[in-house]
């Protein structure tokens, strides 16, 4: 009886063993759970979540996966990328010849390899037209189309179509001396008013695009073999326009026949580490509205006019620790509408006339409530007597604050003259903590109340 008994507990532990090993085998083989993470969430504009892996692809003139050397081959990697939602483009080293702008894609970053990597802008060619273009129009007819071709850039201007006016297209096709674009012209251009197409485009060229990163290029604007200028508002060696959120980072822009960078009607850009030098125009032109920028240890130098140009509605912007040195003009200039900016450690000096330039607008569009803070302006007006800073116009709620303002230069040598020039129609004003070393530390010309 004993013997039976010991026999069932022996069986009973053996099952309840049996049972506990199947169980664990079971749980360990049972696969992960597969659901959603807590803070796994789709991205805002697609209907999945972030990835790890993001579509690549290299391009150069030799050993990547696109072999050539001239915009073409930059555009088809640039598209293919697109096509796939977004991605990186890397770009080797060795100089790319342009013919047409490299035109971005949202949500594609293009990274070059820095000096190595050199995106060199084709000799233009350019001739009168000898019909009239007419607005909407989408073909022009040159005098003389020696140089220009299916697939090259092209602009279409007279003497009244500047500014936003100015078309700048893609060749389409052509028959004889008339050539499609791909654009509508933007202006009348008459004959009557020296009407003329010349194949001049931004080498970067950035339209109606979100998410864009623009990395390490070298921008070749050989303005030895392009005569023809191409206005600021249509190009500059990097343009954008209407290019939400872009980034352009450790960038430099040579030698172009227009602006360096441009940025136009297009909120919260980011341009950091670039250098824009030698270039015709302005170096750096954020403009048309376009709101909360930031300019972060920039360089612009030896350009044609200004150093940094606001112009038009640039509010809440930043522009901190850059440098604007020799350039033809004034290194920072300030104007239509463009307030409620700070501009902070920059360093401002030997530029052709004023260092920092307020330019002259009635109340409703001064450049108000702008802040400079801890900036170095010294040793301007190397092509005559200026100021430090010189402020014009109805300009109301400034503040200049811990800024040095001097002229290092032997005494006769020295043309900053006057430390901060405030003219008669300035409203109100804030200096505090300035250190100012002029012949005239301050020239206030306002009416004694």
């Amino acid at each position: 009886m004993n013997h039976s008994r010991d026999l069932r507990n022996q069986l009973l532990l053996v099952s309840l063993t049996c049972v506990f090993f199947a169980g664990a085998l079971s749980a360990a083989e049972a696969p992960a759970d597969p659901s959603p993470k807590p803070d796994e969430q789709q991205l805002p504009h697609r209907m999945h979540a972030a990835m790890d892996q993001l579509p690549r692809i290299t391009v150069g003139i030799e050993k990547a996966d696109l072999v050539g050397s001239d915009n073409r081959v930059l555009q088809a990697a640039v598209d293919y990328i697109a096509a796939l939602g977004g991605g990186t483009v890397e770009i080797g080293e060795g100089e790319f010849l342009m013919r047409d702008s490299l035109h971005l894609r949202s949500h594609v970053t293009v990274r070059g390899k820095g000096e190595s990597t050199i995106l060199k802008k084709a000799a233009s060619a350019s001739s009168p037209l000898v019909l009239d273009g007419d607005f909407g129009e989408q073909q022009i007819t040159v005098e003389n189309p020696r140089g220009f071709d299916v697939g090259y850039g092209v602009a279409v201007w007279d003497s009244r179509a500047g500014g936003f006016h100015t078309t700048v297209a893609r060749i389409t096709g052509r028959r004889g001396n008339t050539f499609a674009v791909d654009k509508p012209l933007m202006a009348d251009c008459m004959v009557s008013h020296e009407a003329q197409a010349a194949t001049v485009f931004p080498v970067v060229s950035g339209y109606n695009i979100r998410g864009t990163r623009i990395e390490n290029l070298t921008i070749d604007g050989n303005k030895g073999a392009n005569p023809e200028h191409l206005n600021g508002c249509r190009g500059a060696g990097i343009f954008l326009y209407r290019a939400f959120g872009t980034a352009l980072e450790g960038c430099r822009v040579r030698g172009y026949n227009g602006d360096g960078i441009s940025f136009q009607q297009s909120n919260e850009v980011t341009v950091t580490d670039c250098t824009c030098e030698d270039n015709c125009h302005l170096g750096l032109h954020p403009g048309s509205g376009s709101q909360r920028p930031t300019i972060r240890r920039c360089v612009a130098r030896g350009n044609g006019t200004d150093g940094l140009f606001l112009c038009w509605r640039v509010r809440h912007g930043l522009f901190e620790d850059n440098v604007l040195e020799r350039n033809g003009r004034f290194g920072i200039s300030i104007g239509h509408k463009d307030s409620d900016n700070l501009l902070q450690r920059n360093k401002i000096r030997a530029n052709g006339r004023n260092g920092v330039f307020f330019r002259n607008e009635t109340i409703g569009m001064a450049a108000h409530r702008n802040r400079l803070v801890e900036n170095l302006i010294e040793d301007n007006g190397t092509e005559g007597e200026a100021a430090g800073i010189r402020i014009r116009g109805e300009t109301n709620g400034l503040v200049f604050q811990n800024n040095v303002i001097r002229d290092t230069r032997p005494e006769a040598a020295a043309t900053q003259t006057v430390g901060i020039l405030i003219e008669q129609t300035v409203g109100e004003l804030t200096l505090d903590g300035n250190k100012i070393e002029a012949k005239t530390p301050i020239d206030d010309r306002r009416p004694l109340e």
